[in-house]
């Protein structure tokens, strides 16, 4: 519930901003009249965006032990060739 919320309010913001709207427009006209959510808790909001994000690039930029892909992962036969 808490990560779709945080995507549904990533998504409105990114919409607004684009178009050049402040955050604190963004918030009193779109954000705070539908989620009801203080000020304060859509800046978290935001920034738990963002976190998720960092995380996911840090967590593919990782070295792996192994390399997964499918593609690396066909085994060969004798009958393959």
């Amino acid at each position: 519930m808490y990560r779709k919320r945080v995507a549904e309010v990533n998504r409105v913001y990114d919409k607004y901003a684009k178009m050049g709207v402040s955050n604190i427009e963004i918030w009193r006209k779109y954000i705070y009249p539908v989620y009801g959510m203080s000020e304060r808790t859509y800046y978290r909001t935001l920034n738990a965006a963002a976190r998720v994000g960092e995380s996911a690039a840090a967590f593919e930029a990782m070295p792996r032990l192994f390399n997964l892909s499918d593609k690396d992962n066909d085994i060969k036969t004798k009958s393959d060739g």
